[in-house]
């Protein structure tokens, strides 16, 4: 039984996780993979939104449970086949428009998982935004902590990162985090509706994920030690 499904109309696909708190295993990998599949298959104007089905939760972090007593979880998949750090590469470089209509609490993976979109809308009246990894007696991986460094103002990554920040809506939106608040009512209409907007984007779907890549990929600009003009005289080192 798949934990997502995958909805279309018009321009927009909508992803909705329905796994209870949509913590992370390789089960829920791969039913995501499925999805982001049909979705890079599609071809013209395109974005993508996702939710989660629980009134009180986005995505809660990890399967603890599962990573601790794996043979007592079948169900949640292999942990040797845990590509969650590539799935994430993967979601941060789609070459179409994405959009995270964060419905309730998003902890550590969950968290990520929202700043792998381009564009976060929020429930302003419940929920958190919250990198929890250090309050579990874990230490945040190089990989994840480089995609809130990317994502994040430096002063929000770090008690994000170190001080485990819970971020409500309304703080979220003043410090960066998300781009917009919305009420839990008109939450995925609002994240529908810009979706639509930002659809024709990905008629030049080449372009827009070769221009993710630029960003967040190799040779990314945004961690090049070299400055503006070093990188105007040797263009062709940074040519895609």
């Amino acid at each position: 039984m798949s934990r997502v499904t995958l909805d279309k109309s018009g321009d927009v696909f909508v992803l909705t996780m329905d796994a209870g708190e949509n913590r992370w295993n390789t089960a829920l990998v791969d039913d995501l993979t499925l999805a982001l599949d049909e979705v890079e298959g599609s071809s013209g104007a395109a974005a993508l939104v996702t939710t989660g089905a629980s009134e009180k939760f986005y995505s809660n972090g990890l399967d603890l449970d599962w990573r601790n007593a794996p043979e007592s979880h079948v169900d949640a998949g292999d942990p040797n086949a845990f590509y969650f750090m590539e799935f994430m590469s993967r979601m941060i470089t789609l070459p179409v428009p994405t959009i995270a209509a964060v419905n309730g609490h998003a902890f550590g993976a969950g968290f990520m998982f929202a700043l792998c979109h381009d564009y976060r809308i929020m429930r302003q009246d419940r929920g958190y935004l919250c990198a929890n990894e250090i309050q579990l007696g874990m230490v945040i991986p190089g990989p994840e902590l480089s995609l809130f460094r990317h994502k994040l103002p430096a002063h929000v990554f770090y008690e994000s990162v170190q001080l485990a920040r819970r971020w409500g809506g309304p703080d979220a939106l003043e410090a960066g985090v998300v781009n917009e608040i919305a009420s839990s009512d008109t939450l995925l209409a609002h994240a529908v509706r810009k979706a639509e907007e930002l659809a024709p984007l990905a008629v030049n779907r080449k372009q827009f994920g070769v221009q993710k890549e630029n960003i967040f990929g190799a040779r990314s600009i945004l961690n090049d030690t070299n400055g503006a003009a070093f990188h105007l005289r040797n263009k062709k080192l940074y040519a895609r």
